[in-house]
């Protein structure tokens, strides 16, 4: 059975990428921070085929040691989705330098860590793929974001180089959601309000917002044996909001 990771695995997009992971045959650790309950509904919904781990990223020993936990006790996984990021959105004028390392840290420093922890067990046991989930706003900067922005378009620069440094034996590839129907969405762009989602929806071609299930079938493609010819690419998914 082949054995995948996902950071930030619980919860929204993440969820959804576990979810679908396990679908296709694979186990899945699920790795979150602090939200216990969603880890045990995504191990209920997984059906005996996601484990959750707790690990905060910005701690790097506490990602060496789970590291350690799952090739132990799960073997070398075959799939990393570094997914997991956070946003404290604030004014560049008023973003305090907490603001900034604690984004950077998780959103950046975390897909490093991760990554740099589980490639070279991946790589001796054959290889394998490695997803980094960016977002659109890597490439289309937005007001309030300047942490947030800058840490996913760090991660697609991260993406290309581990694409060069690990060929042939790992594919590494970005995948950057567009505007996605989760919660965090919801809150963080005020969509529950129906003029300003109407206004959003006027900007994407598709005339709707993404699913989390449109995130999992991108996974499936860039993970999976039809994606096999890919690497180093960016995968944007998101109705047409952006073409650049």
């Amino acid at each position: 059975m082949t054995t995948s990771v996902v950071s930030g695995g619980t919860r929204g997009i993440g969820r959804a990428l576990s979810l679908r992971l396990a679908a296709l045959g694979h186990r899945v650790i699920a790795l979150y921070r602090g939200d216990d309950r969603a880890a045990e509904q995504t191990e209920k919904a997984g059906e005996g085929r996601i484990a959750t781990l707790r690990c905060d990223l910005t701690r790097p020993h506490e990602i060496r040691a789970v590291c350690d936990r799952i090739t132990g006790e799960y073997g070398t996984p075959a799939v990393l989705v570094n997914n997991a990021g956070v946003n404290r959105d604030r004014p560049f004028l008023s973003m305090t330098a907490e603001d900034w390392d604690t984004v950077l840290a998780t959103n950046l420093s975390g897909p490093f860590h991760l990554s740099r922890a589980l490639a070279p067990v991946m790589v001796e046991a054959g290889g394998g793929s490695i997803v980094n989930v960016a977002s659109t706003t890597a490439i289309r900067p937005r007001r309030d974001g300047a942490n947030y922005c800058a840490s996913k378009a760090g991660l697609i620069q991260l993406t290309k180089c581990l694409a060069l440094e690990l060929a042939p034996h790992i594919r590494v590839n970005a995948l950057l959601p567009g505007f996605t129907d989760t919660d965090e969405v919801t809150e963080r762009y005020r969509l529950d309000d129906p003029e300003r989602l109407a206004t959003v929806l006027d900007t994407i071609p598709a005339r709707r917002l993404g699913t989390t299930d449109d995130m999992a079938d991108a996974l499936e493609y860039l993970v999976t044996a039809r994606g096999g010819y890919v690497t180093g690419q960016q995968l944007i998914v998101d109705g047409g909001h952006f073409m650049g």
